[in-house]
């Protein structure tokens, strides 16, 4: 007999009695100040991955391939208001699918010329998009020049890593296809376009040879993104028993190549998050720490929903019920899975909570948490990984701070961010500050910081150290069979005006993973 889709209308937690208990104990929600649009629904590629269209949830079988002008247009109204309502003066757009170049050229002019009109000029709009590359080409990063569009690229590495899984329709590989987009992108009349590159994890691609694949096309900023996975679907090649880490393994390979190195070639945003969280600073993107979740999706017929990564927990996962043409972004604010993500340790599980690593962690990224009969109440799938890694970064600073003063004052979340290490304070360095999701490049940036010495401070704590020595050698993780891909929602920063915005300050205890609620 087989065995029906996963499906529930609300799992065990969190629930509208939590949020009704956490506005009680004074909650008060942080509006959103990013938005993620998915324009086109549809994708050039088929990888096999894809958490979109090789999850549980199928709903974008019903979604129009295309979001309507009317949609498009009502929406840019929804985020005036609510930015209006709030106070806020910048704010990041990202245009997603699917493929959003599959809207064609006339229709993304019309978008990103409605939300700029639409928004006013009131507002500092950063508007980006996030690809696969195989259309960008000259001509359209010309345009995309005009239009103000930051660009992000999906790419897993070099040739074999890439085709193994973002594969065509026909089973062609696109490696060649999208190594040619990226070659365009980095030219210097393009290079201001480039936001990241985005890399899922392969446990059997070598990690450094990896990077270094990446960092051939000279990208600002790379995203390593863990597989989407959770409890009941475990990501290829975790040891269900924490025995082995091989997910910390690869990380930590990557983290030496790229902390070694004699220059800041590039911003490693899990990392610059990892580092930014242990010196007491503010991380970037929401796969660590506890900083509130302040991004909003519309799907491409008008729905409000959760994050879509969602969709790899159970069909329907990511559904709130709403719609832009009916409710507003605040009505968003207050669904549970939206605000269970606001409450900073109070929307962790009591395990979570208990260990002394969650300021840091945050408990991992929110989709890879769920089980059927706890819901998102428990430690993420990665938890193992996540303290191994952690633990090998906070020696490795310890090590380097050792001698100067700064190591006694502890490294979990408090105490250094207002001391500025070699001259240059956090907030400086970009560990303090945001992105744009799925763009790389913090607001009003102009390119990459190139050439950043660790002599001068900047990027990481610049204490004396010995010589690190030839770069590590490549290592080659074990093999194992990969279900699920990219994925946005660790693209999705606080970004612009409120980049500091501390997590709710009340503790709200009612809401809280296991608490009674009435």
């Amino acid at each position: 007999m087989s065995r029906p889709p996963l499906r529930h209308a609300e799992p065990p937690w969190p629930r509208a009695a939590h949020v009704a208990a956490s506005q009680a104990a004074g909650w008060v929600p942080h509006p959103f100040h990013s938005f993620v649009l998915k324009v086109h629904s549809r994708c050039d590629l088929a990888c096999d991955y894809c958490y979109m269209y090789r999850s549980h949830d199928r709903s974008w079988r019903t979604q129009p391939r295309t979001m309507a002008p009317a949609t498009v247009s009502r929406t840019a109204e929804r985020i005036a208001a609510h930015l209006s309502a709030h106070g806020s003066t910048e704010a990041g757009v990202v245009l997603h699918g699917g493929e959003p170049l599959l809207v064609g050229d006339a229709e993304l002019t019309r978008m990103v010329r409605e939300l700029r009109t639409t928004v006013g000029d009131g507002v500092r709009l950063h508007l980006s998009l996030q690809t696969n590359g195989l259309r960008l080409t000259r001509q359209r990063l010309d345009l995309c020049g005009e239009l103000g569009l930051r660009i992000g690229v999906s790419t897993d590495g070099g040739r074999a890593a890439h085709d193994r899984h973002r594969r065509g329709a026909d089973g062609r590989g696109s490696h060649t296809r999208v190594q040619t987009a990226l070659r365009l992108l980095a030219e210097d009349a393009y290079r201001p376009l480039f936001g990241a590159l985005l890399c899922t994890i392969d446990l059997r691609n070598d990690p450094v040879r990896t990077y270094e694949d990446l960092l051939v096309h000279r990208p600002p900023a790379v995203d390593f993104l863990l597989p989407l996975g959770n409890w009941h679907t475990p990501p290829p090649g975790l040891d269900p028993a924490g025995r082995h880490t091989p997910y910390a393994d690869w990380l930590w390979a990557v983290f030496e190549r790229w902390y070694g190195a004699p220059v800041r070639e590039t911003r490693v945003r899990l990392l610059d998050d990892l580092l930014a969280l242990l010196l007491g600073g503010t991380p970037q993107t929401e796969s660590l720490g506890l900083a509130p979740v302040r991004y909003a999706v519309v799907e491409t017929d008008g729905s409000l929903t959760q994050d879509d990564t969602l969709r790899t927990a159970y069909d329907g996962a990511a559904r709130t019920g709403l719609d832009i043409r009916r409710n507003s972004f605040d009505e968003l604010l207050h669904h549970p899975g939206v605000a269970a993500r606001q409450w900073g340790a109070d929307g962790l599980c009591a395990q979570c909570r208990a260990c002394p690593l969650h300021q840091v962690c945050g408990g991992g990224h929110y989709a890879t948490r769920y089980r059927h009969d706890t819901g998102f109440a428990n430690p993420s799938v990665y938890c193992t990984e996540l303290t191994e890694l952690i633990g090998r970064v906070r020696h490795r600073l310890r090590s380097d701070l050792a001698g100067t003063g700064l190591a006694s004052t502890g490294l979990a979340g408090t105490g250094l961010a207002s001391t500025g290490l070699g001259g240059t304070d956090l907030a400086s360095t970009g560990l303090g500050g945001t992105d744009l999701p799925g763009t790389g490049l913090a607001p009003g940036a102009g390119g990459p910081r190139e050439g950043w010495r660790v002599a001068s401070g900047e990027g990481r704590a610049s204490a004396p150290r010995e010589e690190r020595g030839p770069t590590p050698g490549r290592r080659q993780g074990p093999s194992a069979d990969r279900r699920q891909g990219s994925h946005p929602a660790q693209e999705h920063a606080p970004s612009p005006d409120q980049r500091r915005s501390p997590a709710p300050g009340r503790r709200q205890g009612p809401g809280a993973p296991g608490a009674e609620v009435a």
